[in-house]
């Protein structure tokens, strides 16, 4: 049996264009003689389409667009997945499903059991889950289809009491076939492919996972689709970050006609970090979901051109590197806004920057608009000393002037913020926290580093003054963030037990830090969230980013 797998990049609520890909997708395989093609989860409507699915009219366009495909599905079996209403309602009035098409007809609809309500995911919220499971005869073979999540559960998931593959296995399929949404984050490549490994391994049967690729708003799907015959071999890998589609031939005795790409005696050889350290990046796989990231909110949001503040320091230098990876350099306009207390190699050092990108940038000194708010606000301040309402008037200033040029000009405005900002309250509201998108606030400033270095890797793009000059706001004379933070090699760290892995102080204490680091740093984390509350959406590229993924009470006493 052939059988395609088409990785395609969706967008959510778009029906339209979405079942134009799948229709050429399907055009594609019958030429290419695939007996059944194989979509990703949801890639009707797009994934995740949250309160959408709320909407009868968003429900019903899934239907027509599952109608629109069933009648292309003539000479080949077709696997989509949307949400479908439950006829029962005993409990949510949806499932999320994949649909079965063939010889025109909807010949079986399958229902996912295992409701993801973890981190960005909140399943239980819409969708009712299976309650009977049943293999799909197709061309004297038995296809058992699950979804996503169902393949995660080998029965010793905590979160699960059932295993919605044993159920199936007792009705003895050939196949195995996977819809998938599964997004990236850093830590996840290897665990998803040792997961679907395992059920093959147990069940010793040929297993097609196709995942969705492509970014919607902060979550970015890797694609990274697979196919492992019934031995464990890898034996089919979709790129990472794109597009792709492949035929691949399934043989009678389970076996795949393609060349192993890995033996399954083959491990993973990641080679464990100390329970303390931040785990090294696979830094190309980082750059890449960033770009793809930036690209697609411009692209689905119907932005042309992205507008950023660049300072001089590291944080804009690599988002400015990336957005004009994403976007086109000509799209990307950077402000230079130099302040009383900037030091003049900052503002030669993001000239030099914009020079060796190529993209357009200007330079509008705030010392006027600056000292017109002091001039205004001298009644009130009545003489006090100079303290970070000063330094916050400058950081407002440059947000103010960046809102007007995006509002007058068309333009979405980009954020900066790094995540060990973030977690620590080290910007200021309305001001370098504004923006539409932050690109880089799901990476800590020595991920940032990292970042900075591989935009280098061949040749210099980013100055090196601004990778070996010690980081400040420059709001004040001779400012270094390390007057308000402690070292980012500590920081970093600290932050990733408490965020990520979710250690309790006395946990991260025993690691060796610092008592009195910890508090402090756990104290500002927490007292902060209010600001990330109000903050723009994070491209996630972490187990754990701000946002949707991780709901703190603003009001908490907790460690405060």
């Amino acid at each position: 049996m052939k059988i395609s797998i088409a990785q395609q990049n969706y967008h959510i609520g778009n029906f339209e264009a979405n079942t134009e890909k799948m229709l050429a997708a399907i055009e594609l395989a019958k030429k290419e003689g695939a007996d059944l093609i194989l979509f990703s989860e949801m890639s009707v409507c797009g994934y995740p389409a949250r309160d959408f699915v709320e909407f009868e009219d968003f429900i019903d366009k899934c239907y027509e667009s599952i109608d629109t495909i069933r009648k292309a599905a003539d000479t080949i079996g077709v696997l989509i997945g949307s949400p479908t209403r439950n006829p029962g309602k005993k409990g949510k009035d949806l499932f999320n499903a994949a649909f079965f098409l063939y010889e025109q007809k909807i010949v079986a609809e399958i229902h996912k059991t295992l409701l993801p309500t973890y981190d960005v995911f909140d399943e239980n919220r819409y969708f009712e889950a299976a309650s009977s499971w049943q293999v799909i005869p197709f061309k004297g073979k038995k296809l058992a289809v699950t979804i996503c999540e169902d393949i995660w559960n080998l029965g010793d998931n905590p979160l699960y009491t059932i295993c919605p593959m044993d159920k199936m296995m007792q009705q003895e399929p050939d196949i195995l076939l996977n819809l998938s949404a599964s997004p990236f984050d850093y830590t996840h490549d290897e665990d998803r492919k040792a997961t679907i490994k395992s059920n093959v391994v147990k069940y010793k049967k040929p297993l097609f996972y196709c995942n969705a690729v492509g970014s919607q708003t902060e979550i970015v799907f890797d694609g990274a689709s697979l196919v492992f015959d019934k031995d464990a071999n890898l034996c089919g890998a979709l790129p990472m970050f794109e597009s792709a589609m492949q035929v691949f031939e399934c043989n009678e005795d389970g076996s795949i006609n393609a060349p192993i790409l890995e033996p399954a005696a083959s491990l993973p050889s990641k080679e464990l970090n100390p329970a303390h350290l931040v785990p090294e990046l696979n830094i190309d796989q980082v750059y890449k979901a960033l770009v793809l990231g930036v690209k697609d909110y411009f692209t689905k949001m119907g932005f042309k051109k992205a507008i950023l503040g660049s300072s001089g320091g590291i944080d804009s230098a690599v988002t400015l590197a990336i957005a004009c990876e994403a976007l086109g350099k000509e799209n990307v306009y950077a402000v230079l806004m130099p302040s009383p207390y900037s030091t003049p190699h900052s503002v030669d050092d993001a000239v030099e920057l914009s020079k060796n990108l190529d993209n357009p940038y200007d330079i509008i000194p705030i010392k006027e608009v600056y000292e017109s708010f002091l001039h205004t606000l001298e009644p009130i301040f009545k003489g006090l000393p100079f303290s970070l309402a000063e330094e916050n008037i400058q950081s407002r200033s440059r947000g103010n002037i960046l809102m007007a040029i995006a509002n007058k000009l068309g333009y979405d405005l980009l954020n900066t913020s790094n995540k060990s900002e973030l977690a620590t309250g080290y910007g200021t509201l309305y001001g370098d926290m504004a923006g539409g998108l932050g690109v880089l606030g799901d990476c800590y400033k020595l991920q940032v580093y990292a970042l900075a270095n591989y935009i280098n890797a061949k040749k210099e793009i980013i100055p090196q003054n601004m990778i070996d000059k010690a980081p400040s706001a420059e709001l004040r004379p001779d400012q270094k963030d390390s007057d308000s933070l402690p070292d980012y090699a500590i920081l970093d760290q600290i932050l990733y037990q408490y965020i990520e892995k979710r250690a309790d102080p006395a946990v991260i204490k025993a690691l060796g830090f610092e008592a009195a680091l910890v508090d402090r740093t756990l104290k500002m984390v927490n007292t902060n969230e209010y600001k990330r509350n109000q903050f723009c959406p994070i491209i996630r590229i972490s187990p754990k980013a701000f946002g949707v993924g991780r709901r703190m009470p603003i009001v908490g006493k907790y460690l405060n």
